[in-house]
């Protein structure tokens, strides 16, 4: 199945890719190897904001960090000049969680980004990953999430 149709199954229109928001590239392409820059916590209504073990729930953290993936996704696109369908697969996320220094749930948080893209991809979305925890990330986001893609 086509990773367009199966997002459209899923409900999930891709974004325009985000825009950098400072001195950096959003995408970088060496070979068939992406590497996107960290996509932050974003959606229909904005940034998703707050500290997890704080102000925020496991639960609202996990659907921030598919928000991320959703960007990802949408970054790997502009990247393979608008045809996602040439994803080959998710190599490696690196999640990064707001939260506060007693909160050890960060895997269950980066939980909704790997299993986002396992449901969408399949086999393709299936990939390794890190999932630490930050004292704060860039304008108060939840989740910060980098990626490393195969394409053809």
């Amino acid at each position: 199945m086509s990773i367009t149709v199966r997002l459209t199954e899923l409900g999930v229109t891709l974004p325009d890719a985000p825009a950098p928001a400072a001195n950096y590239v959003p995408f970088v392409q060496v070979g068939d190897i992406v590497y996107v820059s960290g996509q932050i916590s974003s959606g229909p209504d904005g940034m998703i904001k707050g500290k997890l073990g704080a102000d925020m729930e496991t639960d609202a953290g996990a659907a921030a960090a598919k928000a991320c993936a959703i960007s990802l996704l949408a970054q790997v696109k502009a990247a393979c000049d608008g045809d996602i369908e040439r994803l080959v697969r998710v190599i490696k996320l690196t999640g990064f969680v707001n939260s506060t220094s007693d909160f050890t749930d960060q895997p269950k948080v980066i939980n909704g980004a790997s299993d986002f893209l396992a449901e969408a991809l399949g086999d393709k979305g299936r990939h390794s990953r890190s999932a630490v925890s930050a004292a704060s990330l860039p304008f108060g986001v939840a989740v910060e999430i980098e990626g490393i893609f195969q394409v053809k």
